[in-house]
């Protein structure tokens, strides 16, 4: 009888991988995995962000202003107010942001009324989508997500408390009008991306609560009958629909910026010509810097650069369920999926738009795109998922552990916080 001897290193590469796989499990079982993953993420996509706004608008900049560094000093100033915002966000409580949901909501109202005003709101093309104060833009349709988000969680918890969630009535009165109000102003402003990402939270909401699956589908439905109706009445967007249907039809006209999305994305090949060194952005591709930065991203950083994109967008898909199942309170859980399906979803229907497996809709990539107005907003909003994140089960006593930051640090240096 022959014996096989089995070499020494192939036996303990087995052990060795399997104790990498429990690392990893492990390290993802931690209690501040959450949080570390929304910070990380968000700082990372940011970064890229202010790197990508200079390369793909430092050409244009150039003709309009004579300095290449316009958008980005702009883009830096809404980073700089925003990242502060953020982290009051991430320090404050729960019911901090149950008591803003209200006042938030009637300020969008009100500042969506505002953009149908004529002389207050200003179009480009046919959408009127901005509150004009000189040379100062505000677009009131981004922190609507904010103020659905919030609204939306705390009506829900509250009913969930009583125990007012038994009947289809109560879950979607007055979820339902109070959605539908915040959509119907954003669509008389054309902005059907918008819509779609409102809406997008509306059953977001409404499946977290533990909606009926016939009921969730039938609203669901109601909801698909409605954007096709908004599509076809409206001919630019029937326009763009037939050229996503028929992308050779009609490339210099109604498939131009799609097509030239494309040959961008197409040309970077694995690593992409490196950074600057694009051509899209040389006048060929409209709005480079914000609805198709995600195409220069992979002109100039190529398969890897937008790999990581995705990679980083899938990984705060993550963060944000995981702080939805882990926590306990109700509006925490509501919030924090309605935030990670707003950002998430906004992320997955630009990329789509860009690489042609979804109808171009306007809307920017989430922390990476040019603008304050859609800055702002989602850096308050992922500020809240950290505030959730350091409430998950562990937390506390981890971040005990670990001891103050450099900011708590600095503050108590400065006298401006109790030292621990």
């Amino acid at each position: 009888m022959t014996t096989v001897d089995v070499p020494v290193e192939e036996a303990g590469e087995r052990p060795g991988l399997r104790a990498q796989v429990a690392a990893l499990v492990g390290l993802l079982d931690r209690p501040l995995t959450s949080y570390y993953l929304v910070l990380g993420c968000s700082m990372l996509l940011l970064a890229l962000g202010l790197t990508m706004v200079l390369s793909a608008s430092s050409v244009s900049q150039i003709t309009k202003t004579g300095s290449p560094y316009t958008l980005l000093e702009k883009q830096a100033l809404w980073v700089g107010i925003g990242l502060p915002m953020m982290w009051v966000a991430a320090t404050l409580p729960p019911r901090a942001f149950r008591t803003l949901s209200y006042p938030l909501l009637l300020l969008s109202v009100l500042a969506l009324v505002l953009v149908l005003v004529p002389g207050l709101g200003a179009s480009a093309g046919v959408a009127t989508r901005w509150i004009s104060f000189g040379s100062f833009q505000l677009q009131p349709s981004e922190p609507a997500k904010l103020s659905l988000v919030l609204w939306g969680a705390d009506l829900l918890a509250r009913k969930e408390k009583l125990r007012q969630l038994t009947e289809w009535r109560q879950l979607l009165i007055p979820l339902l009008p109070g959605a539908g109000l915040l959509v119907l102003l954003v669509m008389l402003g054309d902005d059907l991306g918008t819509t779609l990402v409102l809406l997008t939270i509306f059953l977001a909401l409404f499946w977290v609560v533990g909606a009926p699956g016939r009921l969730f589908l039938g609203i669901a439905g109601l909801i698909g009958v409605l954007v096709a109706i908004l599509i076809v009445v409206e001919p630019y967007r029937m326009q763009r629909l037939t050229g996503f249907l028929d992308p050779s039809g009609d490339p210099l006209k109604a498939n131009y910026q799609g097509t030239q999305g494309l040959y961008a994305v197409a040309s970077g090949g694995w690593f992409g010509a490196g950074l600057g060194e694009g051509k899209a952005q040389w006048g060929f591709l409209p709005h480079a810097d914000t609805d198709f930065v995600f195409a220069i991203i992979g002109e100039e950083l190529g398969l890897i650069g937008t790999l990581l994109v995705l990679g980083l967008f899938g990984l705060l898909a993550y963060a944000g369920l995981r702080i939805a199942r882990r926590v306990k309170d109700p509006f925490m859980r509501l919030a924090a999926a309605g935030t990670t399906a707003w950002v998430v979803v906004q992320a997955v229907v630009n990329i789509g738009a860009v690489i042609g497996v979804l109808p171009i809709t306007g809307i920017p990539l989430p922390l990476v795109s040019y603008g304050g107005s859609a800055l702002i907003p989602t850096l308050i909003a992922l500020g809240m998922m950290l505030s959730f994140a350091k409430r998950e089960p562990g937390a506390r006593q981890a971040l005990a552990a670990r001891g103050p930051g450099p900011v708590s640090r600095a503050l108590s240096w400065l006298g401006l916080a109790k030292s621990p």
